[in-house]
Protein backbone atom coordinates (compact mmCIF):
# COMPACT_ATOMS: atom_id res chain seq x y z
CA UNK A 1 0.00 0.00 0.00
CA UNK A 2 1.05 3.71 -0.22
CA UNK A 3 2.59 5.81 2.15
CA UNK A 4 0.37 8.52 3.29
CA UNK A 5 0.37 11.88 5.16
CA UNK A 6 0.41 11.80 8.69
CA UNK A 7 -1.30 15.35 7.94
CA UNK A 8 -2.90 17.44 5.48
CA UNK A 9 -0.77 18.92 3.01
CA UNK A 10 -1.62 22.08 1.75
CA UNK A 11 -1.96 22.93 -1.83
CA UNK A 12 -2.90 24.61 -4.96
CA UNK A 13 -4.65 23.23 -8.14
CA UNK A 14 -5.82 25.21 -11.25
CA UNK A 15 -6.81 24.12 -14.48
CA UNK A 16 -4.52 24.50 -17.87
CA UNK A 17 -6.65 27.24 -19.34
CA UNK A 18 -7.07 29.52 -16.25
CA UNK A 19 -5.05 31.72 -14.11
CA UNK A 20 -7.75 31.33 -10.73
CA UNK A 21 -6.41 28.81 -7.95
CA UNK A 22 -8.28 26.68 -5.60
CA UNK A 23 -6.39 25.92 -2.07
CA UNK A 24 -6.88 22.22 -1.28
CA UNK A 25 -6.01 20.22 1.29
CA UNK A 26 -5.20 16.50 1.59
CA UNK A 27 -3.72 13.36 2.76
CA UNK A 28 -3.41 11.55 -0.38
CA UNK A 29 -2.95 12.28 -4.21
CA UNK A 30 -6.22 10.54 -4.53
CA UNK A 31 -7.73 12.41 -1.89
CA UNK A 32 -6.50 15.39 -3.86
CA UNK A 33 -7.70 14.66 -7.15
CA UNK A 34 -11.36 13.97 -5.89
CA UNK A 35 -11.78 17.62 -4.07
CA UNK A 36 -9.63 19.45 -6.99
CA UNK A 37 -11.73 17.85 -9.59
CA UNK A 38 -14.91 18.90 -7.56
CA UNK A 39 -13.77 22.28 -7.32
CA UNK A 40 -12.93 22.53 -11.24
CA UNK A 41 -15.78 20.47 -12.33
CA UNK A 42 -13.63 17.86 -14.19
CA UNK A 43 -14.05 13.98 -13.97
CA UNK A 44 -12.11 12.55 -11.21
CA UNK A 45 -11.64 9.28 -13.22
CA UNK A 46 -9.78 10.96 -16.47
CA UNK A 47 -7.24 13.71 -14.99
CA UNK A 48 -3.48 13.51 -14.06
CA UNK A 49 -1.79 16.12 -11.94
CA UNK A 50 1.29 18.15 -12.84
CA UNK A 51 3.36 20.36 -11.37
CA UNK A 52 2.70 24.14 -12.85
CA UNK A 53 6.20 25.20 -12.74
CA UNK A 54 7.52 22.24 -15.29
CA UNK A 55 4.64 19.97 -16.05
CA UNK A 56 6.26 16.82 -13.74
CA UNK A 57 3.92 13.92 -13.47
CA UNK A 58 2.89 13.46 -10.01
CA UNK A 59 2.33 10.07 -8.27
CA UNK A 60 1.66 9.01 -4.84
CA UNK A 61 5.03 8.75 -4.07
CA UNK A 62 5.93 11.91 -5.08
CA UNK A 63 2.94 13.61 -3.62
CA UNK A 64 4.76 13.30 -0.05
CA UNK A 65 7.74 14.59 -1.31
CA UNK A 66 5.95 17.76 -2.23
CA UNK A 67 6.26 21.28 0.13
CA UNK A 68 2.94 23.18 1.33
CA UNK A 69 1.43 25.03 -1.07
CA UNK A 70 3.02 23.62 -4.55
CA UNK A 71 0.99 24.88 -7.10
CA UNK A 72 -0.36 22.07 -9.50
CA UNK A 73 -1.96 21.62 -12.75
CA UNK A 74 -5.21 19.58 -13.23
CA UNK A 75 -4.90 17.96 -16.73
CA UNK A 76 -7.06 15.54 -19.15
CA UNK A 77 -5.59 11.92 -19.01
CA UNK A 78 -2.90 12.25 -21.38
CA UNK A 79 -2.62 15.56 -22.34
CA UNK A 80 0.52 17.78 -21.42
CA UNK A 81 1.94 20.65 -19.85
CA UNK A 82 4.90 22.91 -20.45
CA UNK A 83 4.87 24.76 -17.45
CA UNK A 84 4.98 28.61 -17.08
CA UNK A 85 6.13 28.82 -20.94
CA UNK A 86 2.59 27.86 -21.30
CA UNK A 87 1.10 31.17 -19.37
CA UNK A 88 4.02 33.62 -21.49
CA UNK A 89 2.24 31.93 -24.91
CA UNK A 90 -1.01 33.00 -23.67
CA UNK A 91 0.63 36.78 -22.82
CA UNK A 92 1.75 37.34 -25.65
CA UNK A 93 -0.75 35.44 -27.54
CA UNK A 94 1.36 33.13 -30.01
CA UNK A 95 1.35 29.63 -30.57
CA UNK A 96 4.25 27.32 -28.77
CA UNK A 97 6.13 27.04 -31.24
CA UNK A 98 5.82 30.19 -33.19
CA UNK A 99 8.52 31.70 -34.60
CA UNK A 100 7.95 35.05 -33.51
CA UNK A 101 8.27 33.79 -29.81
CA UNK A 102 11.32 31.99 -30.37
CA UNK A 103 13.42 34.75 -32.13
CA UNK A 104 11.85 37.13 -29.96
CA UNK A 105 13.50 35.19 -27.22
CA UNK A 106 16.63 35.03 -29.23
CA UNK A 107 17.14 38.44 -29.32
CA UNK A 108 16.56 39.09 -25.61
CA UNK A 109 19.41 36.24 -25.08
CA UNK A 110 22.18 38.14 -27.62
CA UNK A 111 21.20 41.16 -25.76
CA UNK A 112 20.94 40.46 -21.93
CA UNK A 113 23.71 40.91 -19.46
CA UNK A 114 22.00 40.19 -16.22
CA UNK A 115 23.26 36.06 -15.83
CA UNK A 116 20.18 35.39 -13.82
CA UNK A 117 17.47 37.02 -16.60
CA UNK A 118 20.00 35.07 -19.07
CA UNK A 119 18.89 31.76 -17.39
CA UNK A 120 15.42 32.49 -17.66
CA UNK A 121 15.37 33.11 -21.29
CA UNK A 122 17.92 30.14 -22.31
CA UNK A 123 15.21 28.06 -19.96
CA UNK A 124 12.81 29.45 -22.01
CA UNK A 125 14.12 28.86 -25.13
CA UNK A 126 15.10 25.56 -24.16
CA UNK A 127 10.95 24.64 -23.34
CA UNK A 128 10.03 26.73 -26.41
CA UNK A 129 12.03 23.57 -28.55
CA UNK A 130 10.82 20.80 -27.03
CA UNK A 131 9.86 17.77 -28.98
CA UNK A 132 9.16 15.05 -26.05
CA UNK A 133 6.27 13.83 -27.93
CA UNK A 134 8.26 12.59 -31.07
CA UNK A 135 9.91 9.49 -31.20
CA UNK A 136 11.53 9.16 -34.49
CA UNK A 137 14.86 9.89 -36.13
CA UNK A 138 13.38 11.34 -39.24
CA UNK A 139 10.58 13.19 -37.07
CA UNK A 140 13.58 15.17 -35.18
CA UNK A 141 16.52 14.76 -36.77
CA UNK A 142 18.13 17.47 -34.51
CA UNK A 143 17.58 15.70 -31.18
CA UNK A 144 19.64 12.53 -33.08
CA UNK A 145 22.92 14.93 -34.08
CA UNK A 146 26.33 12.97 -32.79
CA UNK A 147 24.21 10.03 -32.16
CA UNK A 148 25.16 7.02 -34.63
CA UNK A 149 23.22 6.15 -37.04
CA UNK A 150 22.05 2.31 -35.84
CA UNK A 151 19.61 4.28 -33.27
CA UNK A 152 16.27 4.93 -34.98
CA UNK A 153 14.06 5.87 -31.89
CA UNK A 154 14.92 7.85 -28.91
CA UNK A 155 14.09 5.77 -26.81
CA UNK A 156 16.58 3.12 -27.59
CA UNK A 157 19.59 5.57 -27.62
CA UNK A 158 18.36 6.57 -24.29
CA UNK A 159 18.36 2.67 -22.97
CA UNK A 160 21.91 2.39 -24.64
CA UNK A 161 22.65 5.22 -22.66
CA UNK A 162 21.44 3.61 -18.97
CA UNK A 163 23.50 0.44 -20.45
CA UNK A 164 26.87 1.97 -20.72
CA UNK A 165 26.71 3.70 -17.41
CA UNK A 166 25.95 0.19 -16.02
CA UNK A 167 28.82 -0.89 -18.01
CA UNK A 168 31.34 0.93 -16.60
CA UNK A 169 30.54 -0.02 -13.03
CA UNK A 170 30.79 -3.73 -14.45
CA UNK A 171 34.37 -2.27 -16.02
CA UNK A 172 35.22 -0.40 -12.36
CA UNK A 173 34.32 -4.49 -10.67
CA UNK A 174 36.92 -6.08 -13.03
CA UNK A 175 39.75 -3.55 -12.93
CA UNK A 176 39.77 -4.38 -9.48
CA UNK A 177 41.16 -7.37 -9.41
CA UNK A 178 44.63 -6.02 -10.50
CA UNK A 179 44.86 -4.82 -7.02
CA UNK A 180 44.56 -8.46 -5.37
CA UNK A 181 47.91 -9.91 -5.04
CA UNK A 182 46.63 -13.18 -3.75
CA UNK A 183 46.31 -15.28 -6.60
CA UNK A 184 43.48 -17.88 -5.47
CA UNK A 185 41.38 -15.04 -4.25
CA UNK A 186 41.69 -12.97 -7.39
CA UNK A 187 40.52 -15.63 -8.99
CA UNK A 188 37.28 -16.13 -6.69
CA UNK A 189 37.16 -12.60 -7.22
CA UNK A 190 37.25 -13.01 -10.94
CA UNK A 191 34.36 -15.90 -11.01
CA UNK A 192 32.28 -13.63 -9.14
CA UNK A 193 32.86 -10.63 -11.36
CA UNK A 194 32.20 -12.99 -14.11
CA UNK A 195 28.81 -14.52 -13.07
CA UNK A 196 27.90 -10.36 -12.54
CA UNK A 197 28.36 -10.11 -15.91
CA UNK A 198 26.17 -13.28 -17.64
CA UNK A 199 23.32 -11.72 -14.75
CA UNK A 200 23.75 -8.14 -16.56
CA UNK A 201 23.45 -9.32 -19.70
CA UNK A 202 20.70 -11.47 -18.76
CA UNK A 203 18.59 -7.98 -18.20
CA UNK A 204 20.28 -6.11 -20.97
CA UNK A 205 22.47 -3.79 -18.61
CA UNK A 206 19.67 -2.30 -17.15
CA UNK A 207 19.00 -0.35 -20.18
CA UNK A 208 15.28 -0.23 -19.44
CA UNK A 209 15.71 2.70 -16.40
CA UNK A 210 16.44 5.33 -19.12
CA UNK A 211 13.66 3.74 -21.45
CA UNK A 212 10.42 5.75 -21.24
CA UNK A 213 8.62 3.21 -22.94
CA UNK A 214 9.00 -0.07 -20.46
CA UNK A 215 6.64 -0.52 -17.84
CA UNK A 216 6.42 2.35 -15.25
CA UNK A 217 8.34 -0.29 -12.36
CA UNK A 218 10.92 -0.82 -14.88
CA UNK A 219 11.75 2.84 -15.60
CA UNK A 220 12.75 5.93 -14.19
CA UNK A 221 11.48 8.28 -16.02
CA UNK A 222 7.28 9.58 -17.06
CA UNK A 223 5.83 7.98 -20.05
CA UNK A 224 6.57 11.32 -21.31
CA UNK A 225 10.46 11.25 -20.62
CA UNK A 226 10.28 13.37 -17.29
CA UNK A 227 13.33 12.18 -15.31
CA UNK A 228 12.93 14.11 -11.54
CA UNK A 229 16.41 14.01 -9.11
CA UNK A 230 16.02 11.71 -6.20
CA UNK A 231 17.98 13.77 -3.85
CA UNK A 232 21.65 13.24 -2.44
CA UNK A 233 22.43 10.32 -1.25
CA UNK A 234 21.98 11.43 2.24
CA UNK A 235 18.15 12.92 1.73
CA UNK A 236 15.03 11.29 1.26
CA UNK A 237 14.04 13.75 -1.40
CA UNK A 238 15.78 16.17 -3.84
CA UNK A 239 15.31 19.49 -1.94
CA UNK A 240 14.98 21.52 -5.22
CA UNK A 241 12.72 19.24 -7.15
CA UNK A 242 15.26 19.22 -9.97
CA UNK A 243 13.48 17.52 -13.40
CA UNK A 244 15.11 17.54 -16.85
CA UNK A 245 13.53 15.31 -19.78
CA UNK A 246 16.24 14.28 -21.97
CA UNK A 247 13.71 13.19 -24.63
CA UNK A 248 13.07 16.92 -25.62
CA UNK A 249 15.20 18.28 -27.25
CA UNK A 250 19.32 17.97 -27.96
CA UNK A 251 20.08 19.97 -25.28
CA UNK A 252 18.25 18.79 -22.53
CA UNK A 253 19.49 15.30 -23.62
CA UNK A 254 23.30 16.29 -23.65
CA UNK A 255 22.76 18.24 -20.17
CA UNK A 256 21.20 14.35 -18.86
CA UNK A 257 24.73 13.58 -18.99
CA UNK A 258 25.83 15.44 -16.35
CA UNK A 259 23.10 13.65 -14.06
CA UNK A 260 24.56 10.85 -12.43
CA UNK A 261 23.57 7.35 -11.10
CA UNK A 262 25.32 7.61 -7.63
CA UNK A 263 25.62 4.75 -4.81
CA UNK A 264 24.04 5.56 -1.67
CA UNK A 265 26.61 2.68 -0.56
CA UNK A 266 29.88 3.50 -2.08
CA UNK A 267 30.87 1.05 -4.84
CA UNK A 268 34.74 2.24 -4.72
CA UNK A 269 34.91 3.13 -0.80
CA UNK A 270 32.35 0.27 0.39
CA UNK A 271 31.31 -2.31 -1.42
CA UNK A 272 33.99 -3.65 -3.98
CA UNK A 273 36.44 -3.32 -0.93
CA UNK A 274 34.14 -5.98 1.64
CA UNK A 275 33.62 -8.38 -1.60
CA UNK A 276 37.61 -8.57 -1.76
CA UNK A 277 37.76 -9.40 1.82
CA UNK A 278 35.12 -11.37 2.18
CA UNK A 279 37.10 -13.89 -0.09
CA UNK A 280 40.35 -13.97 1.80
CA UNK A 281 38.99 -17.03 3.58
CA UNK A 282 35.85 -17.81 1.03
CA UNK A 283 34.65 -19.41 -2.42
CA UNK A 284 32.96 -17.22 -4.90
CA UNK A 285 30.01 -20.00 -4.40
CA UNK A 286 30.21 -19.12 -0.80
CA UNK A 287 29.05 -15.00 -1.48
CA UNK A 288 25.38 -13.73 -1.51
CA UNK A 289 26.37 -12.92 -5.34
CA UNK A 290 22.64 -11.77 -5.39
CA UNK A 291 23.31 -8.91 -2.49
CA UNK A 292 26.03 -7.45 -4.21
CA UNK A 293 24.71 -7.24 -7.44
CA UNK A 294 22.01 -5.21 -6.32
CA UNK A 295 24.04 -2.95 -4.53
CA UNK A 296 26.52 -2.15 -7.20
CA UNK A 297 23.84 -2.34 -10.32
CA UNK A 298 20.20 -1.96 -9.62
CA UNK A 299 17.91 0.92 -7.86
CA UNK A 300 18.55 -0.90 -4.56
CA UNK A 301 21.10 0.99 -3.77
CA UNK A 302 21.39 3.84 -7.08
CA UNK A 303 20.01 6.92 -6.99
CA UNK A 304 19.30 9.68 -9.72
CA UNK A 305 20.84 12.93 -8.86
CA UNK A 306 21.43 16.22 -10.35
CA UNK A 307 24.55 17.24 -10.44
CA UNK A 308 24.09 19.62 -7.75
CA UNK A 309 22.78 17.23 -5.51
CA UNK A 310 26.04 14.17 -6.55
CA UNK A 311 28.08 14.86 -3.55
CA UNK A 312 31.49 13.55 -4.23
CA UNK A 313 32.87 13.30 -0.69
CA UNK A 314 32.75 10.18 1.38
CA UNK A 315 29.24 9.03 2.25
CA UNK A 316 28.36 9.20 5.43
CA UNK A 317 26.24 5.85 5.89
CA UNK A 318 27.71 4.01 9.04
CA UNK A 319 25.01 2.02 9.56
CA UNK A 320 24.45 0.86 5.96
CA UNK A 321 28.22 0.21 5.74
CA UNK A 322 27.90 -2.32 8.44
CA UNK A 323 25.39 -3.99 7.03
CA UNK A 324 27.35 -4.52 3.94
CA UNK A 325 29.96 -5.97 6.15
CA UNK A 326 27.57 -8.34 7.80
CA UNK A 327 26.14 -9.74 4.95
CA UNK A 328 28.86 -11.33 2.91
CA UNK A 329 27.41 -15.62 3.08
CA UNK A 330 25.18 -16.48 0.80
CA UNK A 331 21.71 -17.26 1.67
Amino acid sequence: MPKTQTKLKPLKVRRPEEAKKFGVAAFTLKELIKKACSLLQMPASEVQCCLYEDGTLVTEDYFLQLPDNTELVLLPDGQSWNGMVYDLNQILGLDRHSEELISAAQQLLTDEHSARRRKILSELLCNLNDNAELENREEDEDWFEGIDTRFKTKSSYMKHNCEQRIRSYMKEVYSHAHTIKNAKQKGEYQKVAASMTEKLKSVRYHGNYFDRTEKELHRLCTKEGWFSCQGAFNLEKCESLHSINPYGNRESRILFSTWNLDHKIEKKRTIIPTLVNALQDKMSSDINLDYFYKLLFTRENLKLVHIVCHKKGAHDLTCDSHQVYRRVKRK
